[in-house]
């Protein structure tokens, strides 16, 4: 069991939805940036973006959390430090950072995905508390394949 009493979150929106990930694992956030495409099963993989020289891999998180959405011009990509490596998610806007007690946090077992970690009572505001491993679930591409690839 954790002993940590508070914690930080990155939250953004993605449609009329709030959601929000572990200021732990937000490396950083950027501008939207075209990411190259690359071929891809998965129908949420966006592509790829050089950061720094280094190939991150960019996924369409609306998709992913299968949700209809239009990327809006002031779009942002969150670079997130995943099990592995680190990728991109394309989100509408960063909105804040936000500090919520653990008590603010409730487990949601019937969402039934594992990219959900809890939803985070903040006032009138319900934020969905994404988990970076559940999320990428193992579909984080390898650079380097990507690179053979493109």
């Amino acid at each position: 069991m954790s002993t940590e009493s508070t914690r930080q979150l990155v939250v953004f929106s993605l449609g009329e939805e709030e959601y929000a990930l572990p200021i732990t694992r937000v490396h950083e956030i950027i501008r939207w940036t075209e990411p190259r495409s690359v071929a891809s099963d998965e129908p949420w993989v966006r592509g790829v973006i050089s950061l720094r020289g280094k190939i991150v891999p960019v996924y369409d998180l609306a998709a992913r959390l299968g949700l209809a959405a239009e990327r809006p011009e002031h779009a942002k990509i969150v670079i997130v430090e995943t099990a592995a490596d680190m990728a991109g998610v394309v989100v509408d806007d960063v909105e804040e950072v936000l500090t919520v007690d653990v008590e603010q946090l409730d487990s949601v077992p019937a969402a039934g995905d594992p990219a959900i970690e809890a939803i985070a009572k903040i006032e009138q505001r319900l934020v969905v508390l994404l988990d970076p491993v559940g999320l990428f679930g193992g579909s984080v591409l390898d650079a380097e394949q990507l690179v053979e690839v493109a």
